[in-house]
């Protein structure tokens, strides 16, 4: 019978052990939710680590984000050890794998790298007032401004295209055109 107690003493051992490892790993996802939670529908950045299933594994320090095939611009190839930008679409608190859900072709990762690019966006005295997007091949982008004095267009498109060429490399030389927004939709047009 010393066996029989030998044995259940070994099985406790690895329940508890499991049951151990599963708290560390609910509570290291408690904090990966947590400080992600406000970054949500932010721009952030990680390092390419491997591709699993199609999707590419993005270390972003604390936590891994997956970039799904649909969420990566056409054409863009990325290597272990790349460091990318993208979107933090969707926060998964569920399941074993990558809980931080990223993408590139989402309408919002063009408008906060123009906000992050483009100061008098950022600080609202110009406007993003439409957006279309095509990933890989074209943007259009309607602007205008709150102030008579400054140039919605002119200000996104900076000095000799500085701002609006850090936007286009990002996106891989996606063809980006700004127009002036009217609310008379005849100019618009």
């Amino acid at each position: 019978r010393s066996s029989d107690l030998t044995n259940f003493g070994r099985i406790a051992a690895q329940a508890a052990k499991q049951a151990l490892m599963q708290k560390i790993r609910r509570a290291e996802k408690d904090v990966v939710l947590e400080e992600y939670r406000e970054m949500n529908d932010q721009i952030v950045n990680g390092i390419v680590r491997r591709y699993e299933a199609g999707n590419v594994i993005v270390d972003m320090g604390k936590a891994e984000g997956i970039l799904s095939y649909k969420d990566r611009i056409p054409g863009e190839n990325y290597m272990p050890g790349d460091r990318i930008n993208a979107l933090l679409i969707k926060i998964d608190p569920m399941g074993g794998g990558p809980s931080l859900v990223l993408s590139r072709t989402n309408k919002k990762f063009v408008k906060r790298l123009f906000e992050r690019a483009v100061s008098e966006i950022h600080d609202g005295i110009v406007v993003i007032r439409g957006l279309a997007r095509e990933p890989g091949s074209r943007t259009k982008i309607a602007v205008a401004s709150k102030d008579d004095h400054v140039d919605a267009i002119g200000a996104c498109v900076g000095m000799r295209g500085s701002r609006v060429k850090s936007i286009t490399s990002e996106l891989g030389g996606e063809k980006i055109d700004i127009v002036e927004y009217s609310d008379d939709i005849h100019k618009y047009v």
